[in-house]
């Protein structure tokens, strides 16, 4: 079946037709880094005919279609992100148990140690973050856009991070493909795939930077209606006096709440046994993040949305926090079904916890202590072709296999010389 969208008087349009329907031709199949049996290609439509019960919703609802199933895919890429971190664990846990490096077992090595233990706390963090959202979702009964969104980014970035470890305990076998590893004898466990696949997962359904934005964007929100008019610099003066009035009255009963008082005090979460200390960890670090989107606000106003790392610091730090909370509540569920099974669900989400705040505080050291603004100055140099020295003296990459190599810059001697490969 084929799914396109085609502009029409009315907007775009979605319909599906059958991908042999007269005049569908696919012109070219795209080839990718992995997922290799993905099917996208370049498909042309010439006079073909596409029947009125084709049509996917009303005419002109296609982008409301399209962005309607956005929450459905990234609510499957945390599924899909968790089932590859598992796969990671057994694979981490059989090698490192196997593999004797000077005299014992690699698991046994500090360095490898750190990995598995990475590792395995991350891939139950991941399927509760999954579990959670999930569950949310099923039961409908509020928007889930930041869930699913805080879910998809999060599993995507730290299921790559888990599959680069696993491809470094496992050394050269892990960047060697399952077919060569099987031609010459061995188990064929193919690493180096789990990791070309998972490297879409960051791209796809809203890139990583496209997530920080859209959560940042949420999460900026309340300020911006209390006082969006106050910081727009085109606003004019008799606006600013009432916006002013407006966010007076917003801070005056928001930001006190963050600040002292009872926001000070987290409460107890005694039912949640071990993993109490980490929800009230939850709880201050979210009122603090609170003030920290605040401070922001007020320091760059308008131009807050050009500090994008700054937004993006932000968004990890809630992604860190929803992760720590679903892994608290999950784990706690299996131990009022399974004791011993809650046992060792609370032993991981612990370890996965005290993982995530050692991030967490570094991501809010970060927030004002990092090299954003330097960096954007080297980012406009660059493109203004300053640094253009240091690209030269390299082979053409572009020219695969025995060829006629072009060297760009550098001395004619060079270039002389590898004029041939």
């Amino acid at each position: 079946m084929y799914r396109p969208a085609i502009y029409t008087a009315g907007g775009i349009t979605a319909f599906v037709v059958e991908a042999d329907t007269a005049g569908i031709t696919v012109e070219q199949r795209n080839e990718f880094m992995g997922l290799r049996g993905i099917e996208n290609g370049v498909t042309r439509l010439y006079q073909a005919r596409v029947p009125a019960e084709n049509r996917i919703g009303a005419e002109g609802d296609g982008l409301k279609v399209a962005l309607a199933t956005l929450n459905t895919g990234r609510l499957s890429l945390p599924a899909m992100c968790a089932g590859a971190a598992k796969w990671c664990t057994e694979i981490a846990r059989q090698w490192s148990g196997e593999r004797v490096q000077w005299g014992r077992p690699i698991a046994e090595h500090d360095a490898v140690a750190g990995k598995i233990a990475f590792i395995t706390a991350t891939t139950v963090a991941l399927g509760s973050v999954a579990e959670l959202s999930s569950l949310v979702a099923d039961q409908g009964r509020h928007d889930i856009r930041i869930e699913a969104a805080l879910a998809k980014l999060y599993s995507s970035e730290l299921a790559w991070l888990v599959a680069d470890d696993l491809v470094q305990i496992r050394g050269g076998r892990g960047y060697e493909t399952a077919d060569s590893l099987v031609a010459r004898g061995e188990r064929g466990v193919p690493v180096e795939r789990m990791l070309r696949d998972l490297r879409i997962t960051r791209i796809f359904e809203g890139s990583t930077e496209i997530m920080h934005l859209f959560i940042a964007r949420e999460a900026v929100d309340a300020h911006l209606t209390a006082a969006g008019a106050l910081i727009d610099p085109e606003t004019t003066v008799s606006r600013k006096v009432r916006a002013a009035g407006q966010a007076s009255r917003f801070y005056a009963r928001w930001l006190p709440s963050l600040v002292t008082g009872r926001g000070q005090h987290p409460r107890a979460y005694a039912e949640f046994g071990p993993l109490a200390t980490h929800l009230r960890f939850v709880e201050l670090a979210s009122r603090r993040l609170a003030r920290q989107t605040f401070y922001g606000m007020m320091r760059w106003q308008a131009r807050l949305e050009h500090h994008q790392r700054f937004l993006g610091r932000l968004v990890d730090i809630e992604a860190e926090l929803f992760a720590m909370s679903a892994s608290c509540v999950r784990a706690q569920q299996m131990h009022s079904n399974d004791l011993q099974q809650g046992r060792d669900a609370r032993d991981l989400a612990d370890r996965f916890c005290r993982q995530a705040r050692v991030r967490v505080q570094e991501l809010f050291e970060r927030l004002w202590t990092n090299t954003d603004a330097p960096d954007r100055a080297t980012a406009r140099r660059t493109l203004d072709g300053r640094y253009e020295w240091a690209e030269q003296g390299i082979l053409d990459p572009s020219i695969a296999g025995p060829c006629i190599a072009e060297v760009r810059g550098g001395p004619s001697e060079l270039a002389d010389q590898h004029r041939t490969v």
